[in-house]
């Protein structure tokens, strides 16, 4: 489906428009697009071409690939700790690397940081950042018990009066935090809570990436759902058609002072 285009002006900076963003994506990519809505998430994010961007554990590179032919300032990807002792992310960093190195036309402005929920590392320079990204997460640093100190990474790299975006699985008001880690989805209030802990105010939400299908309660969490469909052939069809997960898509400010 082609995406609308868009010519929004923030601080006399224009936006790219969609069109202009998904001149060189991957096809498999762009597929997920009916699910997780790039362009309008990064609009509501208020990202423009010149802002210097923290993208945070990009995993393969999904939304680098939207970033990067949006943003004319720095993009950091705060990837893997490269003295990680897991394999899998190890691997995801290789990869991740060897998409960098394969277009540098694109990924030129793109530069190497690292990002350790375990060691409470973010490399990337304080007050640097006109914007933190984060795109399903929280629930990771939960199960690791690091999310306060993520969020905290979080506003020291920032710029007074920056903005953190943040989308992840939404899960029911009142679940506890036992069932979050277990299941993947996450209570909107919680990353509220997080975030606010740490000296963010919320600004706005949006219902951009929201699924209504989505009852958040399935037998393997979030991973029953695309792209896992971690329940095999049982009940595929009906999974594959709820789509990707429920999400809210919350943006936080940094005060100016």
């Amino acid at each position: 489906m082609k995406l609308m285009i868009k010519a929004v002006l923030f601080a006399s900076t224009f936006l790219l428009t969609a069109t202009q963003v998904s001149a060189e994506r991957n096809p498999d990519n762009a597929a997920r697009d009916q699910y997780r809505h790039p362009i309008e998430t990064l609009d509501f994010f208020t990202v423009s071409e010149n802002m210097t961007v923290v993208e945070i554990s990009p995993g393969g590179g999904w939304y680098t690939e939207v970033l990067a032919d949006r943003i004319n300032g720095t993009i950091y990807a705060a990837h893997a700790n490269p003295e990680t002792k897991s394999e899998y992310y190890l691997r995801s960093l290789s990869n991740y690397k060897k998409m960098l190195a394969a277009s540098p036309e694109l990924y030129g402005n793109v530069e190497m940081s690292i990002f350790d929920a375990n060691a409470q590392l973010l490399s990337t320079p304080d007050e640097i950042a006109d914007a933190v990204l984060t795109f399903r997460n929280v629930h990771n640093w939960m199960k690791s018990k690091n999310d306060a100190a993520a969020f905290g990474l979080f506003f020291k790299t920032l710029k007074p009066g920056g903005v953190l975006g943040v989308v992840e699985h939404r899960a029911k008001p009142g679940t506890d935090r036992d069932s979050m880690i277990k299941s993947g989805y996450v209570t909107q209030d919680y990353v509220t809570e997080i975030a606010e802990r740490a000296g963010f105010v919320l600004e706005a939400s949006s219902e951009v990436n929201a699924n209504p299908a989505d009852t958040a309660n399935h037998p393997k969490g979030v991973w029953t759902l695309l792209p896992n469909l971690a329940m095999g052939d049982e009940d595929r069809d009906s999974y594959k058609a709820i789509g990707e997960s429920d999400r809210m898509t919350l943006r936080f400010r940094k005060p100016a002072q």
